[in-house]
C-alpha cells in the first residue's frame, strides 16, 4: 500500500488545480480530514455530470473509476445518487469540479497522491 495525502489536502489541491485551469470547484460535503474517501463530481458548464471515486486495485494502488454518469433528463436521479453516497459514509468528501477536461486534472492529482 502506498502512502496517501490527507484527504483535506488533496481536496484543496483539486480545487486549486481546477481554478488555475479556469474552472470552479466547491466542497459539497466535508468528510474525515485525514483518511476520508473523496467522491469527485465532474461537470463542464454545469452539464454532463460524472462521479469518480478512487478504488484500490490488486497491486495496492488506488485509481479513479467512473461510478456514475448523468443521463440526459435524469438530473434528479444523479443528484439523489450523490446525496445517498454522502448519507451512507460520514467520512466521505464530495467535491464538485466544473472544468473542461476534468478527467485529466484528477489524473494529475491521483498520480501525485
Amino acid at each position: 500500500m502506498e502512502p496517501r495525502l490527507p484527504a483535506q489536502l488533496e481536496v484543496s489541491a483539486l480545487i486549486r488545480q481546477v481554478q488555475a485551469a479556469g474552472g470552479f470547484g466547491m466542497v459539497l460535503s466535508k468528510g474525515e480530514p485525514d483518511a476520508g474517501t473523496i467522491l469527485v463530481v465532474l461537470t463542464q458548464g454545469g452539464r454532463g455530470g460524472r462521479v469518480y471515486e478512487r478504488m484500490p486495485s490488486m497491486d495496492g494502488t488506488r485509481t479513479w473509476h467512473c461510478a456514475k454518469r448523468q443521463e440526459a433528463g435524469a438530473e434528479r436521479e444523479f443528484d439523489e445518487y450523490v446525496a445517498r453516497r454522502g448519507q451512507r459514509d460520514p467520512d466521505l468528501w464530495v467535491v464538485e469540479l466544473d472544468v473542461a477536461d476534468g478527467e485529466r486534472l484528477i489524473g494529475v492529482v491521483a498520480a501525485a497522491g
